[in-house]
């Protein structure tokens, strides 16, 4: 008989094949920041899938 070879589990993507195109899916972060310099509030948004993150001044 031959002997088994076990394989070792695959690692989860960092980033779908989507966002690599530059289709995220951006979910807004729970924490609202106010920037000082411009007076306005800045939201943070973070891609559900990479988890990457911009901010976007509101």
């Amino acid at each position: 008989m031959g002997e088994v070879v076990k394989f070792a589990p695959r690692k989860p993507r960092k980033q779908s094949s989507l966002c690599r195109e530059g289709h995220h899916k951006w979910k807004v972060g729970k924490r609202t920041q106010f920037d000082v310099k411009q007076g306005r509030l800045v939201s943070v948004y973070k891609c559900e899938r990479c988890g990457l993150t911009k901010t976007r001044a509101d």
